[in-house]
């Protein structure tokens, strides 16, 4: 058995807390603020815990590398807002957090997927970064391409939020893992809000052995999968994104999939 804690934070106190073996939740019978966030505790790290923090959100099986690891409730306050109405609003909230299973980890599965990866940085993982996002905007943001939402046929808000890259030429995406998984297959799913989009035709991928692939992209809505053998790596960065010859300058990326396993098996 192994403590983990719940708690909700505003600055340094503690509104909320639950505790138990191994898995535990919090009910929360009020508005959240702003600045509230939750806070996971684990006895020892690293760890591989799932969490749901809110209900319109999947749960996610992230890895945690420290014992603490904080969730920042977002509030809408922008134009555009790349979750679901109703999310963390309200006065009735349920979260829960557990450990996983060893069969749950021996499994393939898309080691991309957080759908509460955030913008800054993070004690849990996968975590996605860039180094553009379009005006800063929440549903341009890098991470809205790990959040396993693959709506592409439009743009803006839930559930067409994108990776948008600012116009830049340069534009480069980090995808980190926080520990050595092994993949097999990548899937880019680009933003298909055609013409309005444009799209890449070719993208390079370099991953943390100091292995390159090469990518040849299709202007198409339907995911583009790419064979990998790409093992013990701890990240991957998409970089070298060739725009096509259009009249658009838009093009994005709306997911991004890794699917293999953790490299210990």
């Amino acid at each position: 058995m192994t403590k983990i804690t719940l708690q909700l934070m505003n600055d340094t106190s503690v509104l909320a807390e639950a505790c138990a073996d191994d898995k535990t939740y919090l009910a929360y019978q009020s508005q959240y603020a702003l600045g509230n966030y939750y806070r996971v505790r684990i006895r020892n790290a690293p760890a591989y815990v799932w969490v749901q923090l809110d209900a319109s959100l999947a749960p996610s099986l992230i890895y945690m590398n420290q014992p603490t690891w904080d969730f920042k409730i977002p509030f809408n306050t922008q134009r555009e807002w790349p979750y679901p109405d109703g999310a963390f609003l309200g006065k009735r909230h349920y979260a829960w957090v557990r450990l996983a299973n060893e069969d749950e980890l021996t499994v393939s599965r898309n080691l991309a997927l957080n759908t509460y990866d955030q913008h800054e940085e993070t004690t849990a993982y996968p975590h996605i970064s860039a180094n553009a996002e379009t005006r800063n905007e929440t549903v341009f943001y890098a991470k809205n391409a790990i959040d396993g939402v693959i709506a592409n046929e439009k743009h803006g808000s839930y559930p067409f939020q994108s990776w948008g890259i600012a116009g830049r030429a340069d534009a480069e995406l980090m995808l980190d893992f926080g520990r050595p998984v092994d993949l097999n297959q990548l899937v880019l799913i680009l933003r298909a809000d055609y013409p309005h989009d444009s799209y890449w035709t070719d993208a390079t991928v370099t991953f943390s052995n100091g292995n390159v692939q090469q990518l040849s992209l299709a202007k198409t809505a339907n995911p583009q999968a790419f064979d990998l053998s790409a093992k013990h790596i701890t990240w991957l960065k998409l970089t070298h994104l060739v725009k096509a010859p259009d009249s658009s300058s838009f093009p994005a990326l709306t997911q991004l999939e890794a699917w293999g396993k953790e490299a210990f098996l």
